[in-house]
């Protein structure tokens, strides 16, 4: 990230803000203990109040009185006010408290407060192995080639033969507790963030929705433009990146076989007794993405609605001003019908309509072609010299490039001084600019700037010509560099 980025990132986060905060220690734990670890997405105004009056009593009993002087209305006001954006105040239906949900804020806070934590074991192979499947995913999901996809195929084939081979000879490999400790570290920590990505995506939709809404608000064309807008962005929410992401999502999650499989997985990994770290919440994991995917999916529900409704209102108010204009041209009609004076004129730009037929049109005539006269060209003469033409000086690089690689053959590195003291500049400053762009996959060349050295050779009048230059050294490239 560049220093401006950064800047704006710290004046316009939530979340930054949120941990420069006085009180972000009681923000933190409070949120990210009924929000983050218990998933709650909705809570009632009184119930979280509740909440943080019990949490504010016990600070102040243990921390002395005063530490947070303020009520939990006060707090939970000033952390949902729109120049904080630490929480969502809203209200729902048939409810007249309003209700409270953290924002992706508070999310991304906590799970940075949680990754400075020191971890005794940090898994990296199961990390590796998700890498090679993911790019495997992207490069033959995209590939359209049959053969190269059945030889990724016939592959994988040949791999799961192989193992079920090993399997009928006796030949069995089991996980040891190392590489089981690797993988559910990475299941638990991709678990966790799916859970939290979720207010996330709450978050987007709403933000889709209120781009919508603000294009329908500021429209300042006809009424079948508005229409024509509208209807090409009705789905604008589900055809999104990130609904399609959610829908492909939640219709996996929803299918039956896949949620008894995953199920039973869990089921059994939480089960494993020489598995360290376990958290009990992880064996309910999946019914938390089913409440948060049902909530998400109802957030879209409700901008759908919201939406249709704000049109319907839009339509109404169309309809209504015309027929206002309707009744005032009616109106004005009936008024000036029996004052037929010679003041009441109107101008018609014709008696009769102006019709071009297509046939009345001219049919395509070829233009007339003009005569050139070439006659009385007499060829020019140059009055300077062209000699300067025929002075340019080519230095081929291929013969410089094979006497560095014979050098490095010996040495595993040479500067350019000691190159040129082997062999000697014959074509003088135009060969030393050479030596200095060349490139090979056999060597790498690195400029010294804080060295310099002096490069002498005799040009064609028999003068001695001396450069001073940084110094350059050519470093023979590793095998591995060559083959790639």
């Amino acid at each position: 990230m560049q220093y401006d980025e950064i800047v704006s990132v710290r004046a316009t986060s939530a979340a930054w803000r949120l941990l420069r905060a006085d009180n972000a220690p009681l923000v933190l734990a409070f949120l990210g203990r009924v929000f983050v670890e218990e998933n709650v997405r909705e809570i009632a105004a009184p119930a979280l109040i509740d909440l943080l009056d019990d949490e504010l009593y016990a600070l102040n009993q243990r921390l002395g009185e005063g530490t947070y002087p303020k009520s939990a209305k006060a707090y939970l006001d000033d952390w949902s006010a729109a120049d904080t954006g630490w929480l969502r105040k809203y209200y729902v239906a048939d409810s007249d408290d309003p209700h409270y949900d953290a924002t992706p804020a508070v999310e991304r806070a906590v799970a940075w407060v949680a990754a400075l934590r020191e971890r005794g074991f940090v898994g990296t192979e199961s990390r590796l192995n998700t890498v090679f499947d993911l790019l495997r995913q992207i490069v033959y999901g995209t590939e359209t080639d049959p053969e190269i996809r059945l030889a990724e195929l016939r592959r994988r084939r040949a791999e799961i033969d192989a193992e079920i081979a090993a399997v009928e000879r006796g030949d069995i490999h089991v996980l040891d507790a190392t590489g089981r400790s690797d993988r559910y570290q990475q299941f638990a920590d991709t678990a966790r963030a799916l859970l939290s990505d979720f207010r996330e995506v709450e978050a987007n939709f709403r933000a889709l929705d209120r781009e919508m809404r603000e294009r329908i608000a500021t429209w300042n064309g006809t009424k079948g433009e508005l229409l024509d807008e509208i209807v090409g962005s009705r789905n604008l929410i589900s055809d999104s990146d990130q609904g399609r992401s959610f829908r492909a999502f939640y219709d996996l999650l929803l299918s039956a076989d896949r949620l008894d499989e995953l199920t039973e997985l869990i089921r059994s990994v939480q089960s494993l007794d020489e598995l360290s770290g376990v958290d009990p919440r992880l064996g309910r994991v999946h019914h938390d993405w089913l409440d948060a995917g049902g909530r998400a999916q109802a957030t879209v529900r409700q901008l759908s609605e919201q939406l249709r409704r704000f049109l319907d209102d839009q339509v109404w108010l169309e309809n209504r001003r015309v027929m206002d204009l309707l009744r005032s041209i009616e109106s004005t009609a009936i008024r000036v019908r029996d004052q037929r004076t010679d003041a009441f004129s109107h101008l018609m730009d014709a008696a009769t309509p102006a019709v071009s037929l297509p046939m009345e049109r001219p049919l395509y005539r070829k233009p007339a072609s003009a005569a050139v006269d070439s006659s009385g060209v007499e060829a020019g003469h140059a009055d300077g010299s062209a000699d300067a033409l025929y002075e340019q000086i080519h230095v081929d690089p291929l013969p410089l490039i094979d006497g560095v690689r014979k050098v490095l053959r010996r040495k595993p590195q040479i500067t350019l001084s000691e190159v040129v003291a082997e062999a000697p500049l014959s074509q003088g400053l135009a060969e030393l600019v050479t030596y200095l762009s060349l490139t090979d996959e056999t060597f790498a060349k690195t400029f010294d700037e804080n060295t310099t050295d002096t490069v002498s050779w005799i040009d064609d009048e028999g003068t001695e010509r001396t450069a001073r230059i940084p110094r350059v050294i050519y470093t023979r490239a590793s095998i591995g560099a060559q083959s790639r």
